[in-house]
């Protein structure tokens, strides 16, 4: 599979990962997906829902070459070509409106700033009434959901010390500083959640 990254992950939480995803997108207009990885989620999401212009992005250039190997691999029309997308960096993003933006696993392997990037963006580039959806393992009231997440977060604080398991509290802080509303918050397998925010 030249180009063609596997995650293990991925085939395990895309379905589940789709039916939280069909509660809010619309049948058409556009989708940004920041972080993409190896691309297995955006093509399993974009044949899904083929009303929908889907615009993948990473920083990785093994990841951007994946996700396009992904996108001829499956022969889908409605992907863009990925982008190299830094969410600390302003000045990179599409301009398009979006009626959504996807971001699964990145905000506990990144740093803070990332978040906040991420957020900013959010906040001016969703339309009123769309959506920003956030996947992965997350704090509450400041404390794990599991032992496992615990030991995970050790594991990523020796990986990066500026990366973390977040509270769920401090991400929905910082989307309200940018007008999203946090509406849902779904735990999932895993010990991991969905948050998914509106713009007002």
């Amino acid at each position: 599979m030249p180009h063609r990254l596997n995650y293990p992950a991925t085939a395990r939480n895309r379905g589940p990962i789709l039916a939280v995803l069909k509660r809010f997108l619309p049948d058409t207009g556009r989708v940004l997906e920041i972080a993409s990885g190896s691309g297995e989620h955006v093509v399993h999401f974009a044949q899904h829902y083929p009303g929908l212009v889907w615009q993948p992005s990473d920083l990785d250039p093994a990841c951007l070459k994946s996700i396009q190997g992904w996108v001829d691999h499956h022969a889908l029309e409605n992907i863009l070509p990925p982008l190299s997308l830094d969410t600390t960096i302003e000045d990179n993003w599409p301009q398009n409106e979006l009626d959504a933006l996807i971001c699964i696993n990145m905000v506990h392997i990144s740093a803070w700033e990332a978040t906040i990037g991420l957020m900013k963006k959010a906040g001016t580039l969703i339309r009123q009434g769309g959506f920003l959806y956030l996947y992965g393992p997350y704090r509450r009231n400041g404390e794990h959901t599991a032992p496992s997440n615990m030991e995970f977060e050790y594991w990523l604080k020796e990986k990066d010390p500026r990366f973390a398991v977040r509270d769920i509290s401090e991400v929905d802080a910082e989307a309200r500083k940018n007008g999203l509303a946090l509406q849902e918050v779904v735990e999932m397998p895993a010990n991991n959640f969905s948050l998914v925010f509106q713009r007002q």
